[in-house]
Order: structure tokens, then C-alpha cells, then sequence
């Protein structure tokens, strides 16, 4: 992912991670049922680096198993939801009329037909020719304050669901689905053209940054050789009706490095992404759900999706993914849908999901993901152990013995037992466990959690503008023999801030306090180690004031520091990490 990481590239994995059987190291290419030549060709223009051409399907050579699949889906189709004995659910239903342009939750009740031409119309009007994504990251380049950038780029991802009708309705509620009937919608963001031209010019690698998938007559497998994800073999993988998933696009596409690292900030926690490239009629991946948030954002083609509730109350946001499931074990959709370019379906952590080609086309999506990990249990579980340890440091009642009975009336083996010495046994330890609250280091807990964040973060992308009011914008050269403009030259009239809101934390790490920062972090999730520097204690109230004053600029002298020279130092160690640009160059352009 990202920085530091991406999010679903290897550790943690979007999906589950694909048990590799021995025989699949051999460059397994499904030889037996091998279809015949142009059954699952290459996207139009892709040999060429050219753009693919959504709106011209790709074709199929269709035996008799296709024929009857395409037979069945060759109508239009439509989202509608019924009523079951389990609760509501979307089928697809045959239909000569036009898709409705909705943005609406998949399980909302349906609204009777004037309503919902109604609500289409209104839809269609507010976000069906929103801003182009390069349109918009231009102007978000414009935003002060990183936080609002965010903000933004979440409210046009959804749009046009408000982001509090999202995260009161919707997150890690149940699924949400937008159509658009604007295909061009999410352009710029990914394409099969850039996924060719990554895997001609830079260094994919089998298993690392892809895995050729596929799932057949209920069977799920993994296809990968060992070493360069050379394109000759990758599309005949393709071509042969495998699915082709890059697990951190951002590692190797700038645009949704950008994209990414703008979100983080939105949800406080990692997010990472993953495209899957699906050829028509196939399916790459059995019935299963995930440990993230899911966004799926449809850039090319077709896919149909299932969506399935989670089957019991404890796979609710669960904090692993699962196994894969068989299509006896997951019950009936609660969504059935076809997501077409420019439509998005939102799922929370639990949900089981799979998604097929329809044959007539391939399919390119991207799943943006987050909050992997990112829960009151999880933050419990950095809290409590060193709650404890404080209190047994400080309060002598935990350092107190245990009965020298207490083995009669416990365990298993007692836990029916009607005996006041077992009862007030339990009153103690239910008191002992309330007064631990009295110990909790809550700020420094969060401040751990914090720290793993930073690490998984992607780094922060600049602009050109901010490129020159930065360290990258200095001078600094070897000429005529000999380095010039290598000084920083700050004084004390110099104005100065951070240059994100989300790139510095202070930490309390013993009897030091580190300040993580995440702008020398790696795209490639976890590549580097944590970022950080140690800050002497007379320098913390500058992180917090840099931190309050944000997004405004203050003159060095502001700085809370003993001295000019100490302010000077201090601002120096910061621009020079990264962490601070100046409201005008420091050098003539």
C-alpha cells in the first residue's frame, strides 16, 4: 500500500491469501481445458498500449455451457429487490427497459415506480457528469488543509450519498450500491492499457504484486510461477481464462498512489487497493468475505456480483477473512447486481461476496480498502496489558495472594458450584477488573495504535507547488568543483507549517518521545521500517503548535523554543525531514 504499505498487497491481503498448492509451481496454464484461440482475447488495443474499448465487447467463443449462461443474462438486466423469509434481497430480473440511474442502499425497500423515476431523474441531474478525477485532484491540490482533501475526494467517490447518511446507514451496516450510467465516471483512476504498460516497464513479480487466479466447477486456484510477471506469459494466463489480480497498484500507478494517500486521511486508518482484471464468462474467485471495508469501483466491462450477509452473529466484522466458501454454505444474496463502468458497491467486513463476467465482456475493477484491524477490541488489546502492568506497579491490592483455597471452588470443574467462598472469589475479580479502568493509558495506547498506522501509511504526494516550497525544491548541487546552496536558509521572519495534518505523531516511548512521520515512507506496504525521530522534551510544544497553527503559516520566531537559534534548529530538522514547506520559495525560481 502505500508508504509504508500497501494495503492488500501481501500482508494483509484483500481477499484471503491464496493457498499455493506444490503442483501449482509449475506454470500451471490449465493445458486439459484449454479454450480455443480468441476465447478470452486480451482487451482491444491492449498489445498496443492503447486505450481498451469499454463500449465495444469483447468476444467469445461460446461452448455449450456458455451458450446456456449467455442465454440466460443476454437481456438487460436490473436491480430488484424482494422480499424473503430472511429479510429483503436484489435479484436481477429480465428487462427491455433502461437500467435505473439510482444511488441508493441495496437493501432499501422498493419505492413505488413514480418515486423512483422521480429520485433517477434527481440523481442523474446532481452526479452523473461529476468532475473528472484529474479534474479533481487538481483542484484538491488547491485545498489547504489535508483533511478537507480528503473529505472531498470521499464525498465524490460516494456521490451522491452524503457522507453522514454513509456512516450512519451504511458503514459496517450493510451494503451500498451506486449506479451511474456514467462509464466515464472513475476514468484516470486505473485501465488495462496502464496494466499492460506497468507490466512491460517495471518489475511485477509473480505472488508479489500479482496473483493469476481461477475458480472452476467450485474449485479455487492459484496459478503463479516463480520470478518477472513477464506480459507474454501474464496474458496467456488471460487468455486462457484466468483472473489477474495486482494486489498494490499504488506501488506502481502515481495516480492511485495519489488517490490512496488522500484517503487515509479520511478514515484514520491504512488504505490499500487491489485491481482485478477478469476475463468475460469466468470467475476468479470462490464465495468468501474479507477483514476491510470494500469499496469496489467498476472501471471497465461488466461484473455480476452476490452479496451474502454474514451467516452468524460472530463472522459479523470479523477481524480475520475467511476460508473459501462452497455454494451450499452461503445461503441466498441479500444483493444480486451487475456493476457496470462507473458504478460502485460497498460491502462492510463479514459480508461473503463473489463476483463473475458476463460473457460477453471482461471486467477491470478496483477494490479501495480500509479499517483492516482497526477496532475497539484491537485498541483493547494494547490497552489492557499495560493497564495491568501499571496497576500491579502501583496498587499493592493486585500484588495481593490468591486464597490458599482457591483451586477448590474454581475452574471447570466448580463452575456449578453453589459456595460463598466461589462468589465472593468472583466479586473480587469483577472489582479488581473494574478499578483496572483507574490505570488505563488510553492516550498512550491510541498513540501505540497510531504508530502501526504510520507505519502502514503511504506517503504523502506533493505538488509541483509544494515541490518548490519543500526540500525537494532546494538547490542543492555540485558545481564548478565544488556543492552550492546546500544551507537551509531560515530565519526567523521565515513562514513555515506542515505540510499534511496526518504526517507527524508524537509518541511517549519510555522515558523518550519519538515523532513518527510518514513522508519517507515506501509506496510497497511495510518495505521500510517505521519513520521517526527523537524529540527532546523543550521541542514538543513546537509539534503541538505547528499542529494547532495548521493550515496557517507562523514565522519561525513563533516557534515555542528557548532561543532563535533553537527555533532555527528545530524548523531545519523538520523541513529537512520533509515535514515543513515555506510560504514562499526559499530560492529565486
Amino acid at each position: 500500500m502505500a508508504p509504508c504499505g500497501d494495503p492488500h498487497e501481501q500482508p494483509p491481503r484483500l481477499a484471503h491469501s491464496p493457498t499455493v498448492s506444490p503442483g501449482s509451481q509449475k506454470i500451471k496454464k490449465r493445458r486439459t481445458k484449454r479454450r480455443t484461440p480468441g476465447a478470452c482475447p486480451v482487451p482491444s488495443g491492449v498489445a498496443n498500449g492503447e486505450q481498451p474499448r469499454d463500449s465495444r465487447p469483447v468476444p467469445v467463443v461460446e461452448d455449450a455451457a456458455a451458450a446456456k449462461l449467455a442465454k440466460r443474462r443476454r437481456m438487460k438486466l436490473c436491480s430488484r429487490p424482494v422480499a424473503t423469509s430472511s429479510g429483503p434481497r436484489v435479484v436481477l430480473q429480465e428487462s427491455r427497459e433502461r437500467t435505473p440511474v439510482v444511488g441508493e442502499s441495496c437493501l432499501a425497500a422498493a419505492a413505488p415506480p413514480a418515486v423512483v423515476q422521480e429520485k433517477e431523474r434527481a440523481s442523474a441531474q446532481q452526479f452523473q457528469a461529476g468532475p473528472s478525477l484529474q479534474h479533481l485532484l487538481q483542484e484538491l491540490g488547491e485545498v489547504q488543509h489535508s483533511r478537507e482533501k480528503a473529505a472531498r475526494l470521499f464525498e465524490w467517490l460516494i456521490a451522491p450519498i452524503s457522507s453522514q447518511r454513509f456512516f450512519g446507514q451504511h458503514w459496517e451496516k450493510k451494503p451500498l450500491l451506486i449506479r451511474r450510467r456514467n462509464p466515464a465516471y472513475y476514468q484516470g483512476l486505473f485501465s488495462t492499457a496502464e496494466f499492460d504498460a506497468i507490466l512491460r516497464d517495471q518489475e511485477v513479480q509473480f505472488g508479489v504484486n500479482l496473483d493469476v487466479t481461477s475458480y472452476e466447477d467450485g474449485k479455487r486456484e492459484t496459478h503463479n510461477p516463480l520470478g518477472r510477471a513477464l506480459p507474454a506469459v501474464v496474458w496467456d494466463f488471460y487468455r486462457n481464462g484466468c483472473s489477474l489480480r495486482m494486489l498494490n497498484p499504488q506501488a506502481f500507478s502515481a495516480t492511485v498512489w495519489h488517490f490512496l494517500s488522500l484517503l487515509q486521511e479520511r478514515f484514520g486508518s491504512m488504505v490499500g487497493a487491489n485491481t482485478y482484471l477478469t476475463p468475460a464468462g469466468t470467475q476468479g474467485f470462490a464465495p468468501h468475505y474479507d477483514d476491510i471495508e470494500a469499496f469496489v469501483i467498476q472501471l471497465e466491462g461488466k461484473k455480476h456480483w452476490r452479496v451474502y450477509s454474514p451467516r452468524k452473529e460472530v463472522e459479523a466484522l470479523p477481524p480475520f477473512s475467511s476460508p473459501n466458501f462452497a455454494q451450499n454454505e452461503i445461503g441466498e444474496p441479500v444483493l444480486e447486481t451487475v456493476l457496470e463502468a462507473g458504478d460502485l458497491l460497498y460491502f462492510p467486513r463479514g459480508f461473503i461476496h463473489q463476483g463473475d463476467c458476463l460473457p460477453e465482456a471482461h471486467s477491470l475493477h478496483i477494490t479501495v480498502s480500509s479499517f483492516q484491524r482497526n477496532s475497539w477490541g484491537d485498541l483493547l488489546e494494547k490497552l489492557l496489558p499495560a493497564a495491568l502492568q501499571m496497576a500491579i506497579e502501583e496498587d499493592v491490592e493486585y500484588r495481593q495472594g490468591l486464597p490458599v483455597d482457591y483451586l477448590e471452588y474454581t475452574g471447570v470443574v466448580n463452575s456449578d458450584a453453589i459456595d460463598p467462598r466461589r462468589t465472593a472469589f468472583m466479586k473480587k475479580v469483577q472489582t479488581l477488573i473494574s478499578k483496572l479502568m483507574t490505570y488505563a493509558p488510553v492516550d498512550a495506547a491510541v498513540d501505540q495504535k497510531a504508530k502501526g498506522f504510520f507505519h502502514d501509511c503511504l506517503p504523502p504526494v506533493l505538488t509541483e507547488a509544494e515541490k518548490t516550497l519543500s526540500v525537494y525544491g532546494l538547490p542543492a548541487r555540485w558545481e564548478n568543483g565544488d556543492v552550492r546552496d546546500v544551507d537551509v536558509p531560515f530565519n526567523g521572519n521565515t513562514q513555515v507549517r506542515l505540510l499534511r495534518y496526518g504526517i507527524v505523531r508524537l509518541c511517549n516511548e519510555g522515558d523518550k518521545m519519538l515523532l513518527y512521520y510518514t513522508t519517507e515512507n515506501s509506496r510497497v506496504y511495510h518495505k521500510e521500517e517505521p519513520k521517526y525521530c527523537e524529540i527532546e522534551p523543550e521541542y514538543t510544544d513546537g509539534i503541538e503548535f505547528l499542529l494547532s497553527s495548521y493550515p496557517k503559516y507562523v514565522s519561525v520566531e513563533d516557534l515555542p523554543c528557548a532561543t532563535l537559534d533553537d527555533k532555527i534548529a528545530f524548523a531545519t530538522v523538520l523541513f529537512e525531514k520533509g515535514l515543513l514547506i515555506t510560504k514562499s520559495p526559499l530560492f529565486p525560481l
